[in-house]
């Protein structure tokens, strides 16, 4: 560790990504108590939407046993129920800091997985452009920026847009989720030369936002439509 980081340690001591008390660990994003606390996704996960599953002898989650989506196959990281204090801080309490955490955890966990893809780009979801004034930022795209700055894939924020401002989806059903995204997306080139493209956002939970921008990258001939999230719910 630098002579440099190690003083900026000192005078403003780094917080635990986690439990956001100082770190014991000089130059670590999570504390000592906090490193056993994330729940990591893994086996066995649904085969599409990469959920958490409680058996082995399932392939698919129960929604998507019930629901067609318009990508080809997706991942998260983490399970929300143990890093929703950690991203609520992140997305409303303007702590973009983590944005570096979260983006190298992302290029060395999912370093098979991507590799595997080969994607052209990494496509943060967008925000309306009055949110993210209000806000600050994007937090998606901070997730994307630091991912594709660890594992060297090209990040492209001017693909798409969000033409509507779109209700907060965490209080409505599938179907007004559904219902609220309709012609949310608008692609901003005419002549796109992308095959592969992985979509980029801080949580999954239905797939409606994942399936509203697959399907406006499909209209104009993009086929190979995947997603990664920081985050996702349990499977059933």
């Amino acid at each position: 560790m630098a002579v440099k980081d190690k003083l900026l340690d000192l005078v403003f001591p780094r917080r635990c990504v986690v439990c956001d008390e100082i770190t014991d660990r000089t130059g670590k994003a999570l504390c000592s108590k906090c490193q056993g606390k994330i729940l990591y996704i893994k086996e066995p996960c649904c085969m599409k939407c990469g959920k958490q599953l409680k058996g082995g002898e399932q392939e698919y989650c129960g929604d998507c046993r019930k629901k067609k989506h318009n990508y080809i196959q997706g991942t998260s990281l983490y399970d929300y129920g143990s890093m929703s204090d950690s991203l609520f801080r992140f997305k409303y309490a303007g702590r973009m800091e983590y944005a570096d955490f979260y983006g190298r955890e992302l290029a060395e966990k999912k370093a098979r997985w991507l590799s595997m893809i080969k994607p052209d780009v990494l496509i943060p979801v967008p925000v309306h452009p009055s949110r993210k004034r209000k806000r600050g930022y994007n937090q998606a795209e901070l997730i994307a920026g630091k991912l594709s700055r660890y594992s060297g894939i090209p990040i492209d924020t001017s693909l798409i847009s969000r033409e509507r401002k779109t209700q907060p989806l965490k209080n409505l059903s599938y179907a007004e989720r559904q219902n609220n995204l309709k012609k949310a997306f608008k692609i901003r080139q005419n002549d796109v030369k992308l095959s592969t493209i992985v979509i980029i956002d801080d949580i999954y939970t239905t797939g409606s936002t994942i399936d509203a921008m697959a399907q406006a990258f499909t209209e104009v001939g993009i086929s190979g439509i995947y997603f990664i999230t920081l985050t996702i719910g349990r499977g059933i």
